[in-house]
């Protein structure tokens, strides 16, 4: 349920307050769903030695590579299991997730190994976005991804890096894996239709690489599935740096299956993780994003929060808005302190109002540190992107403290580091 503020003067939805985060109303189908799995999604046993051998039967594969994904992957799974709060769908939903994450290990390693070639692959100068979600990342990710001079990650391809093997060397009119992800985002939008107003989601929109990283064995794309703090305390307490080299094998493998390319990619999780990010791509072009973290911390909360309700028995947004709030104290207190071992010259700071201020100037500025052409048909490319795309397309939603149990004045002063550091405006 949402209810509806102002009256839109330029064709577009309505701002919405979403005033069901801790009711949340389903439609009548799903909620049927979601009691008619009830039975099935309890007995699911949360085991990887189970999930692993359902993954070999599916695929017809049986090397895994390595057993870097297993100590995250069962931390996780005990989590999802006793200590998330999943209801039959998200309980259903997370199997399935690790599923394919393992059968994605199995393809992906079985590619390397058809063409040894791809392992040397280099992936060279990426640029690379860093930033919590609303500080402009995403429209910064889509501008350049426009430029079809740069390869970034489109969401479909992000799910199923590498077709399942009754599909590779076939001719489709369109990929079955995009297929598969327009399905499930119609189902997303039937459940969650606000969503978009906070993150639009379709088969081809440029995507982060924590799926990638998730295929590795870990990534903070498991922190968005439920609280889990048993999960988050193994994540802050072990090295990232083998996963991100992992994943670099999965971009080798994309790019040999389309040829040379120079990657732009995002991720929030990069913020308290410059050491690894650094050591993988060591020759990158590092973009930090910052905007006033209060209003990036409301807004990140209850987008999670609206979310929770396609997998958690019951929702809990002041929780919810508790554990993301840490998390995000977490990714900038590192991002203050580790800032420095980001290669000065390689390293360009974006804050949210000069950017919107001028957007394409600002990625101008970007090219020119990461020496990435920048001509009359790039301009063109983004923005016609802008014109197909244009900010507040689906509508907006309003945030709001109380839905979250916010302290305003207690965020703002365990915040105030990061917006000092930064000088930062604060919107609230």
């Amino acid at each position: 349920m949402a209810s509806r503020k102002g009256c839109s003067m330029n064709g577009r939805p309505d701002t919405v307050h979403i005033d069901d985060l801790a009711t949340p109303q389903l439609p009548d189908d799903i909620v049927a769903m979601r009691e008619s799995v009830r039975d099935l999604a309890t007995s699911l046993p949360f085991d990887l030695a189970v999930l692993e051998a359902q993954a070999v039967a599916e695929t017809g594969l049986d090397d895994f590579g390595d057993q870097l994904h297993h100590e995250p992957y069962e931390v996780c799974l005990r989590a999802l299991d006793s200590e998330a709060g999943l209801g039959p769908l998200g309980r259903l939903g997370a199997y399935n997730n690790f599923l394919q994450l393992l059968r994605n290990r199995l393809l992906i390693v079985d590619y390397l190994k058809r063409h040894p070639e791809a392992n040397d692959i280099v992936i060279e100068r990426p640029i690379i976005i860093c930033g919590l979600p609303r500080t402009g990342t995403t429209h910064l990710h889509n501008l350049m991804s426009a430029d079809k001079n740069l390869r970034s990650l489109p969401y479909w391809e992000s799910l199923e890096p590498v077709p399942p093997l009754a599909e590779q060397g076939e001719s489709f009119d369109v990929d079955p894996r995009w297929t598969r992800c327009d399905t499930m985002l119609a189902m997303q939008d039937h459940v969650v239709p606000h969503m978009r107003r906070m993150h639009d989601m379709y088969p081809d929109h440029v995507h982060e690489e924590i799926q990638l990283l998730a295929i590795a064995g870990s990534t903070m794309l498991f922190d968005t599935m439920a609280p889990m703090p048993t999960w988050r305390a193994w994540y802050k307490a072990h090295d990232q740096t083998p996963y991100y080299e992992w994943t670099k094998k999965v971009l080798r493998v994309l790019q040999h299956q389309h040829g040379p390319s120079r990657w732009v990619l995002k991720s929030p999780q990069h913020l308290e993780l410059f050491g690894p990010l650094v050591t993988a791509f060591p020759d990158a072009t590092f973009v930090v994003t910052h905007r006033d973290p209060v209003s990036v911390s409301v807004s990140l909360a209850t987008m999670i929060s609206y979310t929770a309700r396609t997998s958690q028995e019951v929702v809990d947004p002041p929780a919810i808005a508790r554990y993301w709030s840490a998390i995000v104290e977490d990714f900038l207190r590192a991002a203050v302190d580790d800032h420095a071992l980001l290669p000065a010259a390689q390293t360009i700071d974006v804050t949210f109002d000069e950017f919107m201020a001028d957007d394409i100037a600002m990625v101008e500025r970007i090219y020119a540190l990461a020496g990435q052409p920048f001509t009359a048909d790039t301009r063109a490319a983004m923005e016609a992107f802008m014109d197909d795309h244009p900010r507040g397309k689906w509508g907006n939603v309003e945030y709001r403290l109380e839905d979250l149990g916010f302290d305003l004045a207690e965020r703002r002063a365990a915040l105030a580091f990061y917006s000092e550091r930064f000088a930062l405006r604060d919107e609230r």
